[in-house]
């Protein structure tokens, strides 16, 4: 018996060095695996942030897919798991500006080119960085594949895409409702909101002959439009398109009746005025009927001249003002002090988003929505959880066109040019335009980049190289995506309509969803609450396998998970049980016969059979994605069948003088032993390939490659 078994597992000298072994083993990269692995099975990472640490949420995605990845390998499969790394857009733009603050400086005091070269020598660092901590997390993936979201390929893909889009008219430039963040001074993308509840006051106000309601009473200079449902019989007498003169904030203005459905008839006293502007739904009403639409607000929040003596004010500060002066003047109504409502806000800075028309880039979204939407329902794409795939067609159903500009210098920059005489943009990916096609007017290059997620929705076939390379023409479409929950619309989704756009096939076969990691009470996690855990350090202070384990054994698909440090330690004391098991079966194993089964007892028949059946559920389970099924039958076999009665029952047989009923027993702790050992394997690597290398076995590989385990009598 190995020297190492005297000594409990320490999981510290283990993990680094089997990493390395199974890095210059070439196995994670499946042209080099053994002849028997013949299929191809690809999954591609969701790129982590390079602008950071990973936490939770990714060392579950990493546990997941290494999980699958190891699993189809030792099956056979010429398993590959492509790394990527996410220069994310805005999300690391942000970060880096903190980072400025802090220096007290400001990303509008510098030149863009030099705010793009220090983000991306900040963005570098932390992918080095990062990509140290999946390794430390054992993701067996192939590092030669590996992928940035800036790489010229990519993004030569992503200008590809841009033009074939303009091509086909799926694209135009024009001036629609954006989010608008005041602090950051670019638009976003829904993703990059999200919602808070606020209480604060709700103003009615006598307009003409009607009242009406609204928080936000900075908007309203300058209404020409009163809005009312077409069957709201209190307003009957009203016709569409009648003018009312009304005495409103600044004198007298000419107010059109327009009837719309979208009016809710049980909310307020059923009529609105009109902010087209600054609001999506007013937005929608004036496309419909034809409205003027004219801007109060600025791009920093303050009121436009419009406003007359407001003008230059800031929101907050010009609300109560003009409260103040709709009430001196006898048109304040009544005022519903603590009004509950959800307002958008900047999901990293919380500033209320102030939607504004802008002239922007946009992609047609249904024509790309409806075969995606025909690919699910024919199965070419299928969800592992079906709530999603009705989320999906949800969502798809009601789908609008996609903003894909942003005012951001960090990104793929867009490769156009605007024409101010015409107002109008050009694709321009070999930026070799000079005047205007359309009028001949001077152009200039357009300055913005791209949304984030319109690079990474065309991430799976972009990664493999394209349709002409050989990567794309072996492994794609991929197996599976896995990933978080709540990206089944803003990437998920769009992953599969740009797949069958530029490839026409789907970019996978199957979706796994995860959900989000909470904190042992099931809130979530945040540094402000103190109740964060960190992975590397839980890898640091408990070994990765407990916490991988612990990642899995109770993470349903699609479900949130709570985590706390006492499961993790828990594991740890898992995986010293399996150490200390294998010490003990090989010390009662010693100089056995291990190739050649010897005549079982009845009741040694009877292990074996049951090991069979375990093995087969696993199995089942692992290619169902009951993975928290498979971690929890194995942790159970292991520590009370195989440790607690299976060896318990052995030892009078081991020790005693019937060398048959020995020799039975023997077999039976060496079978278990090593089918427990493969099949750990997914779930725990280290440990398993640490003890697979110590058992004394012919011709022996490495677990990595070993097959998965067939039991035979």
């Amino acid at each position: 018996m190995n020297d190492k078994f005297l000594k409990p597992y320490d999981p510290v000298e283990t993990e680094g060095r089997i990493y390395k072994l199974w890095e210059e083993s070439g196995y994670f990269n499946p042209d080099k695996l053994p002849e028997r692995h013949k299929e191809p099975y690809t999954i591609i990472m969701p790129p982590p942030n390079a602008n950071g640490s990973l936490h939770a949420g990714h060392a579950v995605f990493v546990t997941v897919e290494d999980l699958l990845t190891r699993y189809k390998r030792m099956c056979g499969y010429k398993a590959l798991w492509v790394p990527g790394a996410d220069h994310a857009g805005f999300e690391t733009q942000v970060v880096y500006e903190k980072k400025l603050e802090k220096e007290g400086r400001s990303r509008f005091q510098m030149q863009p080119e030099d705010l793009y070269k220090e983000i991306m020598d900040f963005t570098l660092g932390n992918k080095s960085f990062m990509e140290g901590q999946l390794r430390q997390l054992g993701a067996s993936c192939d590092w030669s594949r590996e992928k940035f979201t800036l790489d010229p390929s990519v993004i030569k893909t992503v200008y590809e895409t841009f033009q074939k889009l303009s091509d086909d008219k799926l694209l135009y430039r024009g001036k629609r409702i954006i989010n608008w963040c005041t602090k950051h001074q670019t638009s976003l993308s829904d993703i990059e909101t999200t919602f808070i509840e606020k209480e604060e006051p709700f103003y009615y106000f006598k307009y003409g002959p009607f009242v009406m309601g609204t928080s936000r009473p900075e908007t309203k200079f300058g209404e020409q439009y009163v809005v009312m449902h077409p069957l709201d019989e209190r307003y009957k007498e009203y016709e569409e398109g009648q003018k009312l003169e009304i005495e409103w904030i600044d004198g007298k203005v000419i107010a059109t009746v327009i009837k719309d459905e979208i009016i809710d008839m049980e909310f307020g006293t059923g009529v609105m005025t009109i902010t087209p502007w600054h609001d999506a739904v007013d937005f929608g009403i004036a496309e419909r009927h034809g409205l003027i639409k004219e801007q109060i607000i600025d791009h920093y929040g303050r009121l436009l001249p419009v406003a007359g003596e407001f003008a230059g004010t800031k929101i907050k500060e010009a609300r109560g003002k003009i409260v103040e002066k709709l009430k001196e003047k006898g048109l304040l109504v009544r005022v519903e002090e603590k009004y509950k409502h959800n307002v958008k806000v900047c999901y990293k800075c919380e500033t209320p988003i102030e939607p504004q028309i802008k002239e922007q880039w946009f992609v047609k979204m249904r024509t790309l929505a409806d075969k995606a939407v025909d690919a699910v329902k024919t199965g070419r794409v299928s969800f592992v959880t079906e709530k999603y795939e009705k989320i999906f067609n949800h969502w798809m159903e009601e789908i609008q066109d996609w903003n894909i500009s942003r005012q951001i210098v960090w990104g793929i920059p867009i490769p156009a040019k605007l024409c101010d005489a015409c107002n109008d943009g050009f694709v321009d990916i070999e930026d070799n335009l000079t005047i205007c096609p359309k009028c001949g007017g001077p152009v200039t290059k357009d300055i913005d980049t791209f949304d984030t997620w319109f690079s990474s929705g065309q991430w799976p076939y972009a990664v493999l190289g394209g349709p002409q390379s050989e990567d794309f023409k072996k492994y794609f479409p991929t197996s599976v995506m896995e990933t978080g929950g709540d990206l089944i619309f803003f990437w998920v989704a769009r992953m599969i309509m740009f797949g069958l756009y530029r490839t026409n096939d789907v970019p996978f076969r199957a979706v796994y969803f995860h959900g989000m990691v909470r904190d042992k009470h099931g809130l979530k996690m945040s540094k402000s609450k103190g109740n964060v855990i960190s992975p590397i350090e839980m890898t640091e202070k408990y070994g990765t396998d407990a916490l991988r384990i612990a990642l899995l054994v109770g993470n349903t698909p699609g479900t949130d998970m709570n985590l706390s440090e006492d499961k993790i330690r828990g594991y740890k004391h898992f995986a010293n049980k399996i150490w200390n098991v294998t010490r003990y079966v090989l010390t009662s194993t010693e100089g056995m016969d291990t190739e050649h089964a010897p005549v079982l007892t009845g009741e040694d028949e009877e292990r074996i059979v049951e090991l069979e059946n375990i093995m087969s559920e696993i199995t089942d389970d692992m290619e169902k994605y009951r993975f928290y099924l498979a971690g929890e039958k194995l942790y159970h076999y292991i520590w009370h069948t195989f440790a607690d009665i299976i060896i318990e029952g052995t030892k009078d047989k081991i020790f005693g003088d019937d060398e048959k009923a020995k020799a039975s027993a023997q077999w039976v702790l060496w079978t278990i032993l090593t089918t427990s050992i493969k099949a750990l394997h997914p779930f725990m690597p280290f440990v398993t390939e640490e003890i697979w290398g110590m058992l004394p076995i012919k011709n022996k590989k490495l677990l990595i490659i070993e097959q998965w385990p067939h039991i035979t009598t």
